[in-house]
């Protein structure tokens, strides 16, 4: 019998896959999408400095080669309605970089890598369609017909979770009105843009719509915050995206752009971790959805990651119980954290747009004030003692 099985080859997956190697535990990795499938756009951008320590602490040097790669940004600026109320440089660090910047698909290839460095054993084209758990095992069904039984499982398949589904499990939560469109953009060589990270609130280019540029290795990704009365194909198709653009980050970009897609503020926490039998520990997506404003998702989800193979190492159901505990609550805190954000982003309340009016107004003269429109739009960030120091 396969002592842990990880499902799903995203970047969760593959550092759970990683963190149980480093305990010297025997794992197969399985991916229903084919070996070698290409995933589009940019999608989970920054990895954080606490990030890159565990994922260090799973492979020794994986850190380096990611950061190495990756983009640091040292310059944020906000700006409202066009004039700048808040611009800070920070010094290059001395030792490992509070985060770095690349692709999803990058760091997906230095995790993969690193699995198989590590001996994870991979089984591609492997779709997981129902689980079944015991007191001392789990089955999983795959849809070739194939069953696999295994002591635990490490369930880190998506959104759309089938081991999850498979038991029961339901998301709580809400999602937010409106949408966003995101934009790759590729870098035009001899004319980069600053390395910097924007933020414009109701940007006089973009109609008044709020829109946020970060970099990353090879160009940078565009955030536009739609209105509530604004239609997705109207904003978010590359034709669309065209029209738009040049307003946010001028001209000649239009054959440079890479991916787009839309999203929405998604607030979910699966109402449970675990299965009742302690054997199926969810991580990632499988376990919340987060907005990508703040960084929260994969870089929790990674944190989930180091924590269920900690766990399953344990070989104890009171260590599966308070992964479970420990990692819900931190799910909760930053889907709190997220809602924070979003209601800055999109007020209801008219007190919330005057009081963002007022410290443009007095940003040049108050700091704080600047300070708190830079700061405000990715909620907080300072967890709770109940988090065990991991604030994502």
């Amino acid at each position: 019998m396969t002592p842990v099985v990880v499902v799903g080859a995203g970047p969760v997956g593959l550092s759970a896959a990683l963190a149980l190697r480093a305990h010297g535990l025997p794992v197969l990795l399985l991916e229903a999408d084919p070996e070698g499938r290409e995933r589009p756009g940019s999608r989970a951008l920054f990895v954080h400095r606490e990030t890159l320590a565990l994922l260090d602490a799973m492979r020794p040097g994986l850190a380096g080669r990611i950061t190495d790669h990756g983009r640091t940004w040292h310059t944020r600026r906000t700006l409202y309605r066009g004039r700048e109320v808040y611009s800070r440089t920070f010094p290059p660090p001395s030792g490992r970089p509070p985060f770095t910047s690349l692709r999803q698909v990058d760091t997906e290839r230095f995790l993969r890598d690193a699995c198989t460095e590590a001996g994870v054993e991979f089984r591609w084209d492997a779709r997981v369609t129902g689980v079944r758990t015991t007191a001392s095992d789990v089955t999983l069904s795959c849809a070739d017909g194939r069953e696999l039984t295994c002591g635990h499982v490490i369930a880190a398949d998506g959104a759309r979770s089938a081991v999850r589904a498979g038991l029961g499990i339901p998301m709580e939560g809400t999602h937010g009105d409106g949408f966003h469109v995101v934009v790759d953009v590729a870098d035009r060589p001899g004319a980069e843009l600053p390395l910097e990270r924007v933020f414009h609130y109701e940007h006089p280019g973009a109609g008044g719509r709020s829109v946020m540029r970060v970099p990353f290795t090879g160009g940078f990704q565009v955030d536009l915050q739609c209105h509530a009365g604004d239609r997705p194909e109207e904003f978010g198709t590359e034709e669309a995206v065209r029209r738009w653009l040049p307003g946010v980050v001028g001209e000649g970009y239009g054959d440079s752009i890479l991916w787009v897609s839309t999203y929405r503020f998604l607030r979910k926490v699966a109402a449970s971790f675990t299965d009742p039998h302690e054997r199926v520990l969810l991580v990632g997506e499988a376990a919340h959805l987060f907005p990508p404003f703040g960084a929260r998702g994969m870089n929790s989800g990674i944190a989930d990651a180091a924590a269920a193979a900690d766990a399953v190492a344990a070989k104890t159901a009171d260590a599966v119980d308070g992964f479970a505990e420990v990692r819900r609550a931190a799910a909760l805190f930053n889907s709190a954290a997220a809602g924070t954000a979003l209601d800055h982003l999109r007020p209801r309340r008219r007190i919330v747009r005057l009081r963002q009016r007022a410290a443009a107004v007095l940003a040049p003269v108050v700091p704080s004030c600047g300070s708190w429109l830079e700061h405000a739009p990715y909620g907080p960030r300072n967890g709770a003692p109940a988090l065990a120091g991991r604030k994502y």
